[in-house]
């Protein structure tokens, strides 16, 4: 396997080993002062290598966003997991195989409708699901509202009937909207109390309530005691982006992922410079475009990994990226040979490492020094 990025086929997806072992440390130090368990999400990396680096650090579970990677991760030996996306009918028989197999599988609801099917499968085929009951902590997307305690206990009662119900599952998606430091403590502190207030008034009413599962990035990384709330779920913090970055949790050294590209062209009449990353390698997310600073569709660092300050990939298509200064700044671009490496920080990370297969993990002398598989699906 070759050692040098220099022979690498681009487009292709880069980790920086040395930072992603750093930001895991950070997270597992974070949850450790914390005082709550730690069950890293996965679908960022969707990597049975990461996986291995991360699972096991403070907390002996994971949580996947796909059946796909609990079914990847379980074969590589991690088998407490967490579903995290509501589970619909169809995939009933695919998780039951899992419980078959020794896995033991959490799966999520947070309606009377679903609460009824899992409980009528349950019933009928002798497999007793553990499912928590989605909570919705700030109208984000789905879930039941924390004080909504009629839809809370029509669910569980269901739930309960085939004795199924083990706890609650909170996300404070809006604490990607925040900067300030002061106000994603305070969410988080909400997170964790909204999520307890449910899970006392189940255990209020007579039903079981083991488990109370929280977690976003920004607020798991929050300096504040825990509340109550017996683990924590976050997984972009194990890679970080630009998106983190504008919200405050860390900075361009933070960010692990990135996709080494080629120059191909000039266009001097634009004063833009052409790469052969287009949106099929970094994706069309455009997550920092709410706020203060906008990347458009990632941040130019060289071929090192040193950042060229507002020199971004202002447009892509299929197979090409149009790289240029940001508004306002008058500058010419870089001379830049053709065939010249330069490095791409990703907006989002999920979107990013989406569009690859694998992994070229890179060591301190920026050399590849392994290749990890990514999980498809």
């Amino acid at each position: 396997m070759t050692n040098k990025l220099a022979d690498l086929e681009t487009p292709c997806l880069l980790i920086d080993k040395q930072r992603l072992v750093k930001n895991i440390d950070r997270m597992t130090a974070a949850t450790e002062k914390r005082g709550i368990s730690q069950r890293p999400h996965l679908k960022s990396a969707k990597s049975v290598d990461v996986a291995k680096m991360v699972v096991g650090r403070n907390g002996t579970g994971a949580t996947v966003s796909t059946l796909v990677e609990a079914e990847s991760f379980s074969e590589a030996g991690i088998t407490d997991l967490l579903y995290s996306n509501a589970i619909v009918p169809q995939k009933l028989d695919r998780a039951a195989r899992l419980l078959a197999e020794g896995v033991d599988l959490k799966v999520v609801v947070d309606n009377v409708e679903m609460a009824e099917r899992i409980a009528a499968y349950s019933k009928t085929s002798g497999v007793a699901f553990p499912v928590l009951i989605e909570l919705d902590m700030d109208g984000h997307r789905s879930g039941i509202r924390p004080e909504d305690t009629e839809r809370l206990l029509a669910v569980a009662e269901i739930l309960a009937s085939e004795d199924l119900l083990c706890g609650v599952m909170a996300h404070a998606g809006k604490s990607y909207a925040l900067t300030d430091k002061t106000a994603i403590e305070n969410l988080a502190r909400e997170e964790e109390a909204a999520a307890l207030q449910a899970a006392s008034s189940l255990k209020n009413a007579g039903y079981r309530c083991d488990i109370v599962s929280v977690g976003s990035t920004p607020t798991a990384l929050a300096d504040i005691d825990c509340l109550g709330a017996t683990e924590m779920r976050a997984g972009t913090c194990i890679f970080f982006d630009l998106v983190q970055r504008g919200v405050g949790v860390c900075d361009f050294e933070d960010i692990v992922m990135s996709v080494l590209t080629t120059v191909t062209g000039i266009n001097r009449e634009t004063n833009r410079i052409i790469t052969d990353s287009g949106w099929m390698s970094l994706s069309r997310d455009r997550g920092t475009s709410k706020q203060k600073e906008d990347f458009f569709y990632g941040q130019v660092c060289l071929e090192d990994g040193t950042v060229l300050p507002d020199f971004l990939v202002l447009d892509t298509q299929q197979d090409h990226g149009i790289l240029g200064f940001r508004s306002g700044v008058e500058k010419t671009v870089p001379e830049f040979e053709i065939g010249t490496l330069l490095r791409i920080l990703p907006n989002h990370v999920c979107a990013t490492a989406a569009q690859h297969s694998r992994y070229f993990v890179t060591n301190e002398d920026n050399e590849v020094e392994a290749t990890w598989s990514r999980i498809i699906g």
